[in-house]
């Protein structure tokens, strides 16, 4: 049975992927007291990797979806976290966003939004959080943009 969140999620069109594996020596999130930390989650999609640099092969539209993928990826390793029951989820505390991006490009909190606005419109208020929007030259295997998160549960 899904919860409220996961309601929620399904009236947005969305369903949540498995939690991804981590792709090297590293867990995918780690749980202290009420807070769990999530790993980077990269622009990944049904299986396909989101790639290509913004300014250059993608547009700020196309960030602005790969960093959505991020963010539902996101809740995905948060709900392994809550042992599947995503309504454990208190509020979103952090993001950091990383978007592989040329030199001259400054838009990344543009781009960052995509996983924001997609969070504040599942989550409500609960979505609402601080965040960082940074640019970086490469991303692992090419991806568009990485974030990670904070997110505070019960």
């Amino acid at each position: 049975m899904t919860g409220t969140i996961e309601a929620q999620l399904a009236k947005l069109g969305v369903t949540l992927p498995e939690a991804a594996a981590p792709a090297a020596n590293y867990v995918p999130f780690v749980q202290l007291g009420d807070i769990v930390y999530v790993s980077g989650q990269i622009s990944m999609k049904d299986g396909a990797l989101i790639t290509g640099k913004v300014g250059e092969d993608l547009s700020v539209e196309d960030g602005v979806a790969a960093a959505k993928t991020c963010a539902i990826n996101l809740l995905a390793q948060v709900k392994a976290a809550c042992d599947g029951d995503l309504d454990r989820l208190v509020r979103v505390v952090k993001l950091t966003g990383f978007v592989n991006s040329t030199a001259d490009f400054t838009d990344q909190p543009k781009v960052i939004n995509g996983a924001s606005d997609f969070l504040g419109e599942a989550l409500g208020e609960a979505g609402r959080h601080a965040r960082s929007a940074v640019s970086a030259a490469a991303l692992p295997l090419g991806v568009a943009v990485e974030i990670e998160g904070m997110f505070q549960v019960k």
